[in-house]
């Protein structure tokens, strides 16, 4: 059973965020594939994060294919434009990449090539679009393709965003141009995250995939809080971390933490699975994973 398939049947599924490396050898990355095989039911890699420079996600996509590690595409639209776009959507599929997360993609400004131009030729929302019709075998202009995709296409949303009102706004735009399944930014604040369900009830069937992060240190959760776009880290989550005089204890904190999320998303179906996110070391996965398996 594919990725797809999980979540269209009501699989409680699992993912992971991995970020190419920052250069040609893609020893380690192998290494990391190899060792998620049996952990999870795909993972998701990352398109240029941040606007960094880093292998593409479609050759990282490519090798975790070939692996038998079903692999998501994330694809931006920073830094092509919908010609380019298009092309990459189309040789992906040849490759036989087949599941997408759709993006806008953070500015350049952000990233280590601030002198780069941005392409955003088109949004996250009309990239959807463009997505649903390849897989009726026309381009963004309505020409006619030789074939039809299969695509399976996500989009990302927000739910603790400040204001709150225009991601919901961007969340509908998204369901309406055809997004089949939804990743949330990083989850902190689970009666947020509940209201945020409760509000997507009055459309059907929605597969909503809910951000999870272990935290590590404290200058870990200020990098988040500080210079990853989108990311909101309450307060009192602020406050609390504050107190540990010791990276251990917060380490010891951050898994109980995540582990606490996932299980009281688990125990209220809230959604329909977790993406694991911001992690670099496959042991902490497995530890997470264990954890929730006892």
């Amino acid at each position: 059973m594919n990725f797809k398939e999980k979540l269209n049947k009501g699989k409680f599924v699992v993912t992971v965020e991995i970020t190419p490396p920052r250069g040609p050898d893609p020893l380690k990355l192998i290494e990391k594939i190899k060792e998620l095989r049996n952990l999870v039911d795909a993972v998701n890699f990352t398109d240029n994060p941040s606007a960094k420079l880093r292998m593409c996600s479609m050759a990282a996509c490519k090798l975790s294919l070939d692996l038998g590690l079903e692999p998501v595409l994330q694809i931006t639209c920073r830094d092509r434009n919908r010609i380019a776009i298009q092309s990459d959507l189309l040789g992906a599929h040849a490759l036989g990449i087949r599941n997408l997360l759709l993006m806008t993609g953070d500015h350049p400004i952000v990233g280590d090539h601030k002198e780069a131009k941005a392409v955003y030729d088109i949004d996250s929302s009309i990239l959807i679009k463009v997505v649903k019709g390849l897989n009726e075998g026309i381009d963004i202009n309505g020409n006619k393709l030789n074939g039809k995709t299969e695509f399976f296409f996500g989009a990302v949303v927000n739910p603790s965003a400040i204001p709150l009102m225009p991601q919901l706004k961007r969340f509908e735009q998204k369901l309406k141009m055809g997004a089949e399944f939804f990743q949330t930014q990083m989850i902190f604040d689970i009666e947020k995250f509940e209201s945020f369900i409760d509000y997507t009830k009055m459309f059907d069937s929605i597969k909503i995939i809910a951000g999870i992060v272990i935290i590590k240190s404290r200058k870990m959760l200020n990098y988040l809080a500080n210079k990853v776009s989108g990311v909101i880290v309450p307060d009192w989550l602020v406050d609390k971390i504050k107190r540990f005089s010791k990276d251990e204890d917060i380490e010891k904190f951050g898994f109980e933490f995540a582990v606490e999320l996932i299980q009281k998303i688990r125990q209220k179906a809230l959604c329909s699975g977790i993406h694991i996110m911001a992690t670099r070391n496959i042991e902490d996965i497995k530890n997470l994973l264990s954890l929730i398996k006892n």
